[in-house]
């Protein structure tokens, strides 16, 4: 695991020295040496290294990485250039087209979100391959947890989007009142139309963003 360099490390260095952590990091060190796990090892601290927390406008919690061959790498949601959009993510195009006007993509790298502060949180950040949760409950949480502890107690205002129930139990941690909270259910396929389509997240977003003198966030994610 490549250690996190920039300003997150400040707020999350107590977590490497705690007991849990030490467990977490033999046993993802384990499973990467016995089996195939996502994303690359290189890539598990990606949302960090790509959104400073001093940079951070709004936070999208996901679940944990996507487990098929290529697809994860180290922002929930979203894929490598040259993989087949997902289900999920092809339903928050639609949401995203429907609210802001923006054209569908061709791809699924959201990186530019993430550059402009977008930070794309897991709250389990490995996964084996083709096992959805298989590294549930191994320590992921505890430290993902943290890291929304340490958002929460920014005192500029952040977006934060809870998509689907988990991420929405991380809600008893966000009691700043400088922030936004935003809630829908997950974009999946098998609830989306279940009031994700119509919520209109990202026009949301940008309102509360320049309502508090912030620069909104460009979610058109161009074609490759």
């Amino acid at each position: 695991m490549g250690m996190i360099q920039n300003d997150w490390l400040n707020a999350l260095n107590s977590e490497f020295s705690k007991p849990y952590y030490a467990k977490l990091f033999q046993f993802v060190k384990e499973e990467y040496n016995t089996t195939q796990v996502f994303p690359p090892a290189d890539d598990i601290f990606t949302a960090f290294h790509l959104t400073p927390l001093s940079q951070v406008k709004v936070v999208i919690i996901g679940q944990d990485p996507y487990h098929n061959v290529g697809q994860a790498h180290g922002l929930c949601f979203s894929v490598k250039p040259d993989v087949d959009i997902p289900p999920s993510l092809v339903n928050i195009y639609q949401e995203l087209h429907e609210d802001l006007g923006c054209y569908i993509p061709n791809n699924g790298y959201l990186v530019k979100w993430a550059r402009q502060g977008v930070l794309m949180l897991n709250t389990v950040l490995t996964v084996r391959a083709h096992q959805a949760n298989s590294h549930h409950g191994k320590g992921w949480e505890q430290f993902t947890d943290a890291a929304i502890r340490a958002l929460n107690e920014q005192n500029r205002p952040i977006v934060f989007i809870l998509w689907g129930r988990p991420a929405q139990m991380k809600e008893s941690m966000l009691n700043n009142p400088n922030h936004l909270i935003l809630k829908a259910p997950h974009p999946s396929p098998l609830s989306a139309y279940r009031g994700f389509f119509g919520s209109k997240p990202f026009s949301q977003t940008n309102q509360f963003l320049k309502n508090h003198g912030i620069e909104a966030i460009d979610w058109q994610i161009e074609n490759i």
